[in-house]
């Protein structure tokens, strides 16, 4: 059944972009740029660390497929908290989610900007500027159009990878033509397979689950497709194998070829370490162009899904109207332009202001991804308990409900107390919790105001 905002929105994306993003949408720039701090923490035994992180995110996507096949909706997570919650749950996670995107543009544009300068030359600022311009326009003229970019980013990233593993197999079983590295040098690497302790792999643990960051965007895109549905249960049904092969698939193939300690890790970074280690020519510039991408890839990600909880929460009252306007095409153009315009302005404060204010602004998302997690938790238990009481079944369910359920959120709450325990996590933590304070508090207000008691959900609510 679909919602009254769901139709203006129109359903521009295609089954194979739905099946592109649910794909491809796990492995984002964190993978590529971001793995090599794992791999320095906690050695080898980061492959846990993976695992740990991946189970965590396909509980939380089959918890959220669940909801999505019941109630396909843009609003997502944000409009199922709104449910099962009340509204002001609805409205913390919704501003959150949307917070945590915008603060990714100006991240990604700068990424990108620093490889294309390195390429062509021309200031930072310039191609910060452009990219975020170009990928601005493309949205604005059709969803149909992020879904068209989107799925040749997916596909760049998705041959990418695959060739990294089948390349790096080739190697380990010696049989690669013109590369001396063959076996497991790096899992022969001082300290063995695991040279920090079980903490580091836990601290690890914080540095690889913000890489699967952006996986539930298969659950806000499907609402704008013909069926949504079977793009959420395809997605949903797919998350362990795509977790399985692209992640820990890739990272086996780093540790067991590279050693965790190789200064080439911290300097070229871990797939291109790889890549020069067993003589793949080059390889900087193979990953520059694979970087580019994913960085585009989040950038547009960033900007679609900041826009449609801007548009979702509008919707329900809890934004400026005019962010619930849709042109004749349906994309919510005011929606879009204000959450670019709040991106660009920081994309201008990275330049402008002083590294350490910029870096504030960015450590208070460091825990909104947990954040999000514990709310699609705990609303897919109201939301559970109110599909059973209808005596509907949706096509996807949560496994052991509700023990899972409840064991996510202790795993949840166990990498809170870990980001207490780890000095270099308490700031982003501290940030992120004062953050959350804030909108939460403004959110019970706003509900108060409304004349309905905390805690009580809204049946129907659109997002």
């Amino acid at each position: 059944m679909r919602t009254e905002q769901q139709t203006d929105l129109g359903t521009g994306l295609k089954p194979r972009h739905i099946t592109m993003i649910s794909i491809a949408g796990v492995i984002g720039a964190g993978l590529f740029v971001g793995s090599k701090s794992a791999i320095a923490e906690a050695g080898p035994a980061v492959l846990l660390s993976y695992v740990l992180a991946g189970t965590l995110v396909v509980l939380v996507m089959r918890m959220l497929g669940e909801m999505a096949t019941a109630h396909p909706d843009t609003g997502s997570f944000s409009t199922y908290a709104d449910r099962a919650l009340g509204r002001w749950a609805g409205f913390s996670v919704g501003w959150l989610y949307w917070w945590f995107w915008v603060l990714v543009i100006p991240v990604e544009a700068t990424a990108a900007a620093e490889i294309l300068t390195g390429w062509i030359g021309a200031p930072q600022w310039v191609w910060a500027l452009l990219v975020t311009v170009l990928l601005t326009a493309s949205n604005l003229a059709s969803v149909g159009n992020f879904g068209e970019f989107e799925f040749w980013f997916a596909m760049v990233k998705v041959v990418a990878i695959l060739a990294f593993i089948a390349v790096g197999v080739l190697a380990v079983l010696g049989v690669l033509p013109g590369s001396d590295v063959s076996g497991t040098p790096g899992l022969s690497a001082a300290g063995g397979l695991l040279p920090n302790g079980f903490g580091a792999v836990l601290a690890a643990v914080l540095l690889t689950m913000f890489s699967f960051m952006g996986t539930e965007i298969v659950t806000i895109a499907a609402a704008e497709s013909p069926d949504p549905e079977r793009g959420v249960r395809r997605a949903v049904n797919s998350v362990i194998g795509r977790i399985g092969l692209f992640y820990i698939g890739s990272i086996a193939v780093i540790v067991a070829l590279v050693p965790w300690d190789s200064p080439a890790l911290e300097r070229d970074g871990s797939y291109q370490s790889v890549l020069d280690a067993i003589g793949i020519p080059g390889a900087s510039t193979i990953m520059d162009l694979v970087i580019l991408t994913a960085v585009a890839s989040c950038l547009n990600s960033a900007l679609y899904t900041a826009s449609r909880m801007a548009f979702s929460l509008s919707r329900r009252g809890d934004a400026p109207a005019w962010f619930g306007r849709v042109s004749p095409g349906g994309v919510p153009r005011g929606a879009i332009l204000a959450s670019t315009a709040v991106g660009f302005l920081a994309v201008v404060g990275n330049y402008a202001l002083p590294d350490r204010i910029f870096e504030l602004l960015l450590a208070t998302s460091g825990a909104l991804a947990l954040v999000v997690y514990a709310f699609i938790a705990l609303s897919q238990i109201g939301v559970r308990r109110q599909l059973d009481a209808e005596g509907r079944r949706p096509a996807v369910r949560m496994w052991l409900f509700p023990w899972l359920t409840y064991a996510t959120l202790a795993f949840i709450a166990a990498v809170l107390v870990l980001m207490v325990v780890l000095p270099g996590q308490r700031v982003e933590l501290g940030l992120s919790a004062v953050l959350t304070a804030a909108v939460v508090t403004v959110g019970v207000l706003r509900q108060r105001r409304a004349g309905r008691p905390v805690g009580a959900g809204t049946p129907g609510a659109r997002g």
